[in-house]
């Protein structure tokens, strides 16, 4: 996924974001030289579901910075970079911060309350940020692999609704991909966005 002919304006990292990349980065470096067989730091940091015996309350914001491998790793922090740091220039940091938790822990409640599996990654906060970027920047166009052409940020968003609630719905049996949390963090991300923006009396374009 990328930008279609935005130039420099979209690759200035923002602070916040910077930092988040650092974090998961610096925890994932933790798990892959730690972990073991045993998954000993993943077992601490991710969220499991609340009736089992490895459930504590805070895994609602830890499993966010724990990741599942490099590549999922890797493409939640290049999504982070590209819509975080446009949305951290237009907020401000605090803004961005509160509502990149907000979607996260979002994501982990859909998850406790629709899948019964543990989960990593940052992938329901992301949700929420591509939501708010495709509200407030609807025709903005994107590069999304394998799509050969651009796709409106606002159509890029539902097709990734629609994937996920099917994926939901209907789980394929090798499947790892926590599709309710997406969703979870989709859905509080567009409900946040909207009323901050009718809140601020602004519009972007």
């Amino acid at each position: 996924m990328a930008f279609n002919n935005y130039g420099n304006r979209f690759q200035r990292t923002t602070p916040i974001v910077l930092n988040l990349i650092i974090i998961n980065a610096l925890v994932y470096l933790v798990q892959y030289l730690f972990d073991g067989p045993e998954e000993k730091i993943t077992r601490i940091l991710a969220l499991f579901p609340y009736e089992t015996t490895y459930f504590k309350p805070y895994q609602l914001v830890t499993h966010m910075f724990a990741h599942g491998g490099f590549f999922h790793l890797f493409f939640n922090m290049f999504v982070l970079w590209m819509f975080g740091s446009l949305l951290e220039r237009a907020w401000g940091p605090k803004r961005f911060l509160i509502f990149y938790f907000i979607c996260g822990i979002a994501a982990g409640i859909t998850h406790l309350a629709l899948e019964n599996v543990p989960a990593v990654g940052a992938s329901g906060a992301i949700m929420g940020l591509f939501a708010a970027f495709a509200y407030l920047f609807p025709n903005t166009e994107l590069i999304i692999f394998p799509i050969p052409v651009p796709v409106k940020a606002k159509y890029a968003i539902a097709l990734m609704a629609a994937y996920d609630l099917f994926g939901g719905v209907y789980p394929s049996s090798g499947g790892n991909i926590a599709h309710f949390a997406h969703l979870g963090g989709l859905v509080m991300g567009l409900i946040l966005v909207i009323i901050w923006n009718k809140t601020d009396k602004k519009t972007f374009y």
